[in-house]
């Protein structure tokens, strides 16, 4: 089963390889979408796959690499857009 969703992680989430370590895992899982830093400071990511795959990358960025401090994360279910390649913008 195909699946996409659309967070926002809060903390200390910019400076820290936050998008360098969140896009490995999704491109060794096929996963598609894309991860970003938004103005405010937080991240913001797509992840769109498989169920489980999908669901291993939300809590990973619960935790983010050893130099972040997460403080929140925001996910909402989108409809899946047949989005394959994950990326950084």
């Amino acid at each position: 089963m195909t699946k996409r969703v659309h967070g926002f992680v809060s903390g200390r989430v910019q400076g820290v390889f936050f998008r360098a370590e969140s896009e490995r895992e999704p491109r060794g899982r096929g996963l598609g979408g894309f991860v970003r830093n938004t103005r405010d400071g937080r991240v913001e990511a797509v992840f769109e796959g498989d169920d489980a795959d999908v669901d291993v990358l939300v809590a990973w960025c619960g935790e983010g690499p050893p130099w972040a401090s997460v403080t929140s994360v925001e996910v909402s279910e989108e409809e899946p857009a047949d989005e394959r390649r994950f990326r950084i913008r």
